[in-house]
């Protein structure tokens, strides 16, 4: 029996037509060059494996996750459907929402930021600038705390933006860095202790992701399971203790 048939590396969370959505593990590149392991890589040697096939398949990145985030993403196998889906991205038609645990205590229940960010050149970081510099784009974002405590919030947001690193930029530029995420200045870590670095996790989750099926009229509406790393933290479990729905279960 081939194994990676039946228990692929990742979780499906919707498989339709030419789009699947999978659960990206956090501390998993979403693309990389050859001989280092990533996601695309995971995904394309699954439907070889399922259907049997040995030479290069097509498979479509319409999105990516940094890599020490965790939560849903989505492929697609048909130029056309990625076509069409990477439309409703640029149109901002896709509904993103993540949940975040950031160190320190939000006092606003919910709210609108506004910044311009930019990628520092030659480094894999971004800032939050002034919108007048060279490569300042517009990062928007809206939020709501669910939990808070003395310490930490957990934040749902919903992406206005896709911006570089923008949930992690606009969150520690105002003194909330997202839990583990020591790029952007966070004291305490996150997830499973890591013999490298770069596979480190924080507490940002891409819960749900919602779009149009880009080749039939469907509304397609994905939510992305917690990971191990969360249901583990000390922290999440005094925050889920302020916030009982059972949908963060």
């Amino acid at each position: 029996m081939n194994l990676s048939i039946t228990m692929p590396p990742f979780e499906i969370l919707y498989e339709k037509g030419p789009c699947i959505c999978v659960q990206k593990p956090a501390g998993l590149l979403t693309q990389a060059p050859e001989g280092i392991d990533n996601l695309e890589d995971l995904v394309r040697q699954f439907y070889k494996d399922r259907e049997g096939k040995s030479g290069k398949i097509y498979l479509a990145i319409i999105h990516r996750l940094d890599r020490p985030v965790s939560g849903a993403i989505v492929f697609c196998r048909n130029v056309r459907a990625a076509q069409r889906l990477a439309a409703q991205f640029r149109e901002r038609t896709v509904r993103k929402t993540y949940l975040a645990i950031v160190e320190g205590k939000i006092e606003t229940d919910q709210g609108q930021w506004s910044d311009y960010v930019r990628k520092i050149p030659d480094v894999a970081q971004g800032e939050v600038v002034d919108a007048s510099l060279e490569g300042a784009k517009p990062a928007e974002l809206g939020y709501q705390v669910l939990a808070r405590t003395e310490s930490h919030s957990l934040l749902e947001i919903e992406l206005g933006t896709g911006r570089y690193h923008q949930i992690r930029l606009q969150c520690a530029s105002r003194g909330l860095p997202v839990l583990g995420d020591r790029l952007y200045g966070a004291m305490q870590p996150f997830g499973p202790d890591v013999e490298d670095a770069r596979h480190h996790h924080i507490a940002l989750h891409a819960r749900r992701l919602e779009f149009r099926h880009p080749m039939v009229d469907e509304q397609v509406e994905v939510v992305a399971p917690l990971p191990e790393a969360w249901e583990q933290s000390t922290i999440w479990k005094a925050l889920k203790q302020q916030f009982k729905s059972k949908e963060l279960s």
